[in-house]
């Protein structure tokens, strides 16, 4: 009976033991994919890396989202689905080149959480096949441009395109033609959606506003950068960049590029427009004439 009990309890024991190895080599397996990332970079052939999510399902802005905020409802929607990456978006679950710091979380008119990269709200595309809204496969971009006012959203892009109301620092609202009036402008921003100006007393890349210690700098900050990421409907080669004292200034047709200070950071802000006085500091638009040759 002794020997019986002896025998059990070490058979017990050893299978305990094989169990246990077993556990702890599953874990172990090297061969054990890791998990996809929730939000990645994928590569384009033409428009170059862009945010998709877990499956390769390329990810959208929309330029009328001007203040942050979701500005797609009613039929909209149905086309440009939310995007969502779910509670907790941690920097472990961000694709190679992500920033947790850029990605935040806002609430949609109907309640709704919607993910947002560098204060833009993300969508899907799902144009109507046959009357039925069915989301684009994964790798597509057929989104890119839609109305000119779709785009990929990129980590790196310099320009992006705003499309909102003109609101000087006067609190007047203005047109495109900075008279006084409503409608929506379409216009440069940088890469967050911070409005830029250009000055119409500047000639063809020179910069006439800057001095050479910086010391108005703060009034009219220079947009500092020699980087030309912009979306497909704009002309690349119509960007280049300047130096002033010592600096990068990007340039389009000619015009450097400048921010409002007392826009403060703010995106969709454009009180410059009204600042000295109407037409002085206009935004930036695609169709704006080259600056003057000097």
């Amino acid at each position: 009976m002794n020997c019986f009990k002896n025998t059990l309890l070490s058979l017990i024991a050893f299978s305990g033991i094989v169990s246990f190895s077993a556990c702890g080599g599953n874990d172990d397996n090297p061969d054990t994919p890791a998990p996809k990332p929730v939000v990645q970079l994928s590569a384009d052939a033409t428009l170059g890396n862009h945010l998709t999510d877990v499956d390769g399902n390329s990810l959208y802005y929309f330029s009328n989202d001007f203040d942050g905020k979701n500005n797609c409802t009613g039929g909209c929607a149905a086309v440009w689905p939310i995007y969502y990456a779910g509670d907790n978006l941690a920097q472990a679950a961000l694709g190679t080149g992500l920033d947790i710091k850029d990605f935040t979380t806002i609430t949609t008119l109907d309640g709704k959480k919607q993910t947002a990269y560098k204060g833009w709200p993300l969508y899907y595309f799902a144009p109507a096949v046959g009357g039925v809204n069915v989301r684009e496969a994964p790798g597509k971009t057929t989104g890119e441009g839609v109305n000119n006012i779709w785009f990929v959203a990129k980590p790196d892009y310099t320009i992006q395109l705003i499309n909102a109301q003109l609101v000087g620092a006067d609190g007047k609202n203005y047109k495109a033609d900075h008279t006084v009036g409503d409608g929506k402008t379409f216009y440069f921003t940088d890469g967050k959606g911070l409005t830029l100006y250009s000055f119409n007393k500047d000639s063809f890349n020179i910069n006439k506003f800057t001095k050479a210690d910086f010391s108005n700098n703060a009034v009219w900050p220079i947009y500092e950068t020699d980087q030309i990421v912009v979306p497909s409907i704009l002309d690349k080669t119509l960007f280049a960049s300047i130096t002033v004292a010592g600096k990068k200034q990007l340039t389009y047709k000619g015009w450097p590029l400048y921010y409002f200070g007392q826009d403060a950071g703010v995106r969709g802000s454009n009180k410059g427009v009204s600042f000295p006085a109407p037409g002085v500091w206009p935004v930036v638009t695609e169709d704006v004439a080259a600056a003057p040759k000097p």
